[in-house]
């Protein structure tokens, strides 16, 4: 009796080698008894197109998650049905490989990053928010928060333009909220502000700077970083030392990929033995 091949899923993303989101899916996958593997590809920039188009055909990849900084430059590439998350947001981070080969696309951060962060108990209604980033998580983040009616959003990006088009896209789809963009981290007014979330890779290396000062944080502030590798960046760290209540994002990568995982195999993701996985990924 012949074998079915191994089934093929994946990351990309530049890099990825920090990435733990082969833990939770290969767990998934040895939950169901699949004959499915996820690895990490690391792809340059310049690079993507050629793994669109050539190497999700030649490995016959049937699903993989798209990571910084490919989620917005990756949507071009989607041969088939792009959900209105994917739409609306304009970046994606699942992708569906068709029988055909269609190439469909989703958004799982945004329904990711809420889940946590109702779990956290942190109420977003009503609540003045201050976002720093506005690539492709952030947008999820943003389209998140704004979905659940903060009194406002202000947005920092080192992009100024790139912030301004979040907050133009945001105003199509949520005319009644307050969306400022600010030109630096000082004008976000993270002492008056309620939630505090960075949305930028700015915080994975040792060397990165504290994007905020440190008497601007304070007893009251919910900080989320949406990174979760290191597990308390300084950002983290500064925030926890001041009295705030603080989490890392690795609540919406278990959710984001228990979403992706139903989309590539039509099952119900094993949230459990996903979170045990990536626990223990985390501690090795």
């Amino acid at each position: 009796m012949m074998m079915e091949p191994r089934e093929l899923y994946g990351l990309i993303g530049w890099p990825v080698k920090h990435s733990y989101s082969a833990f939770m899916h290969n767990a998934a996958f040895k939950h169901y008894g699949m004959n499915a593997v996820y690895e990490l590809f690391e792809i340059a920039p310049q690079d993507v197109e050629a793994f669109f188009k050539k190497t999700v055909v030649e490995k016959k990849i049937k699903g993989f998650n798209v990571t910084v900084p490919h989620k917005e430059a990756a949507v071009k590439y989607l041969t088939g049905n792009k959900s209105f998350g994917v739409k609306a947001i304009g970046a994606v981070n699942t992708v569906r490989v068709q029988r055909d080969g269609l190439l469909d696309g989703f958004n799982t951060d945004e329904a990711g990053f809420t889940r946590d962060f109702q779990e956290h108990g942190v109420g977003i209604r009503g609540k003045s928010i201050a976002l720093i980033g506005a690539g492709g998580g952030a947008k999820a983040v943003a389209f998140g928060l704004a979905g659940q009616e903060p009194s406002e959003i202000r947005i920092f990006d080192v992009d100024g333009s790139k912030a301004e088009a979040l907050a133009k896209n945001i105003k199509i789809y949520y005319p009644h909220i307050g969306i400022a963009c600010v030109p630096a981290a000082e004008k976000l007014d993270v002492p008056d502000a309620d939630i505090l979330i960075n949305a930028t890779p700015v915080g994975m290396k040792a060397e990165d700077p504290l994007l905020v000062k440190k008497e601007w944080l304070r007893a009251g502030l919910f900080v989320y970083d949406l990174i979760y590798n290191p597990a308390e960046t300084k950002l983290l760290k500064a925030a926890k030392a001041a009295g705030c209540q603080a989490a890392n994002g690795s609540g919406m990568l278990l959710y984001q990929g228990a979403l992706a995982f139903e989309h590539w195999t039509g099952k119900p993701a094993p949230v459990e033995v996903m979170r045990k996985a990536l626990e223990g990924g985390m501690r090795v």
